[in-house]
């Protein structure tokens, strides 16, 4: 009998990094989102890959080629007979040439210089460069820090559309015998109804939350989201203490919305938690968007307000990024 693991398509692993929660983290971003925000800097990370197969002849490096579904699922059922009995196969995992099993492109790390050609040619707003990888796959890259970090956060994209591999993840990473004991954090755009779902947050310490926007008009037309069920989570992580930090971004120009939203998010956060007020930079986002919103950052001393305002409003632990 072939046992076939839950696989989850993960975009990139920051082995080390100080910006993803406290302390240094290892960061797992996964791909995939249920928002389309406007002032997104990934957005490659927003949508899976539709296997059109226009990145392919752009690649400079010849990191990229077509595969059939027919010819990936072949190539699945060869692993699997190939497997022995009782054991456990992570079809997706194999060193070099890593697929796409939901579209039909194939990404050769090995030949791949990270240029970026694939990701600017899309016109689907997806990257090619993801692994299906197991929680066995992610575990073994953890290892390999866990010595020197102090936890992991999962992000994305969204990182809850993988909510029940999150969990087995989060279950895997507090089993570990051989390392530190890691905390297990989320970076999640709130659109996950945690009170439905509450099983993450029993095997995880908290979650980072972006409140993007308060005012259903405001939030349609900057996440594609009336964003009620953010507002609720913003409620519901409070009550059960799993609040990490709250995040928003300052548009420039825009003094009535983000007034709006820091005021409201402030009163209803006070103390508990850090509450990050940051300010819009347009690297990374999509050119459309960058004229509709600015091709320059939101000006510190513009942003500094924010930050005042949200203390006047109980948020102590406001500052800005």
């Amino acid at each position: 009998m072939v046992i076939i693991m839950k696989l989850a398509p993960v975009n990139k692993i920051i082995p080390f990094s100080n910006v993803d929660g406290p302390g240094n983290r290892t960061a797992v971003f996964f791909q995939g989102c249920t928002f389309d925000c406007k002032f997104c800097h990934n957005p490659e990370t927003i949508n899976m890959c539709i296997g059109c197969s226009e990145c392919v002849s752009k690649c400079p490096a010849g990191a990229l080629s077509c595969q059939s579904v027919e010819s990936a699922r072949a190539a699945a059922d060869e692993r699997s007979a190939d497997s022995s009995t009782d054991s456990c196969k992570s079809p997706g995992a194999d060193a070099g040439m890593l697929s796409n099993r939901r579209g039909s492109i194939i990404w050769d790390s090995t030949k791949c210089v990270q240029c970026d050609t694939c990701i600017r040619v899309c016109q689907s707003n997806a990257s090619p460069r993801i692994r299906y990888m197991s929680v066995p796959d992610l575990i073994a890259e953890i290892r390999r820090t866990a010595p020197y970090i102090q936890g992991i956060t999962v992000s994305g994209g969204e990182c809850t559309l993988q909510n029940d591999f999150l969990i087995d993840l989060f279950s895997a990473v507090r089993a570990l015998q051989d390392s530190p004991r890691l905390t297990c954090l989320l970076d999640s755009n709130g659109s996950f109804d945690f009170e439905a779902d509450p099983r993450i947050l029993e095997v995880s310490e908290g979650v980072m939350l972006d409140v993007k926007a308060v005012g259903k008009e405001w939030s349609r037309r900057l996440i594609g989201d009336p964003g009620d069920l953010v507002l609720k989570n913003l409620d519901y992580l409070l009550k059960a203490e799993k609040l990490q930090e709250v995040r928003t971004v300052i548009i420039p120009g825009r003094d009535t919305e983000n007034e709006e939203t820091v005021r409201y998010t402030a009163s209803k956060i006070g103390n508990a938690c850090d509450y990050r007020i940051i300010r819009y930079r347009p690297f990374g986002v999509r050119e459309n968007f960058q004229k509709e919103l600015g091709e320059d950052e939101t000006p510190e001393e513009y942003a500094m307000k924010f930050v005042e305002l949200a203390k006047q409003y109980g948020a102590g632990r406001a500052y800005l990024v």
